[in-house]
């Protein structure tokens, strides 16, 4: 897959996936504790691998562009 997450995406993105596992471990509850963990996965391995699977389809993405 293209890289289609920027800089400031993956930034973003990695530091709500770190605001989710603190959240779970501040919020004893189960089945809100259990979203918070699977989100925070997600937004990790999307942050890390560079692409995110929403931007491929709305045909977007947040790669700074190249000036020539």
């Amino acid at each position: 897959m293209k890289k289609n997450i920027g800089k400031t995406d993956m930034i973003v993105r990695l530091v709500l996936a770190a605001v989710l596992l603190i959240l779970y471990f501040v919020i004893n509850a189960k089945i809100l504790g259990l979203i918070f963990i699977i989100l925070a996965i997600i937004l990790a391995l999307t942050a890390l691998a560079g692409t995110c699977p929403l931007y491929y389809i709305f045909r977007t993405d947040t790669l700074e562009k190249k000036k020539e």
